[in-house]
């Protein structure tokens, strides 16, 4: 049995979380909820709330299989200079910051870049989560 973990923040999308927490859970997978502080309640933007499982300190990066970031405002305080150079997919209002950061943007459901999956809203998550567990088949 694989490892995912769904990063977790004030402000996430709902749907974007949900998803694929449970979507990969279906496929197996044992998912972790990380957020900023363990066992800490997070809120999303439609006053869903859930519960973090680790926080970023307690992650044994190398037991992972796949990392999760959902939508919404939380995604605003992440920056890892991943992109750079990479086919990427987004919501329409975050494509100029994802350029800015070296991206090549395209307005497409989902795109697959080597490990990277990337899509734009809610409705995407079928073709999300379908091409990111088939790339760990």
């Amino acid at each position: 049995m694989g490892k995912a973990m769904v990063l977790v923040d004030s402000g996430f999308q709902e749907a974007e979380l949900l998803y694929p927490y449970y979507r990969f859970q279906e496929a197996g997978y044992k998912v972790d909820l990380v957020g900023p502080k363990a066992k800490e309640t997070y809120t999303g933007e439609y006053g869903y709330r859930i519960t973090s499982d680790l926080a970023p300190e307690e992650v044994k990066i190398d037991e992972y299989d796949a990392i999760v970031i959902p939508g919404g405002r939380a995604p605003d305080r992440i920056e890892a200079d991943v992109v750079r150079g990479r086919k990427v997919t987004s919501f329409a209002a975050v494509a100029t910051d994802l350029k800015n950061a070296g991206a090549i943007w395209e307005n497409s459901s989902v795109v697959v870049d080597g490990n990277l999956v990337t899509s734009r809203w809610p409705s995407d998550l079928p073709g999300f989560c379908r091409e990111a567990l088939k790339l760990l088949e």
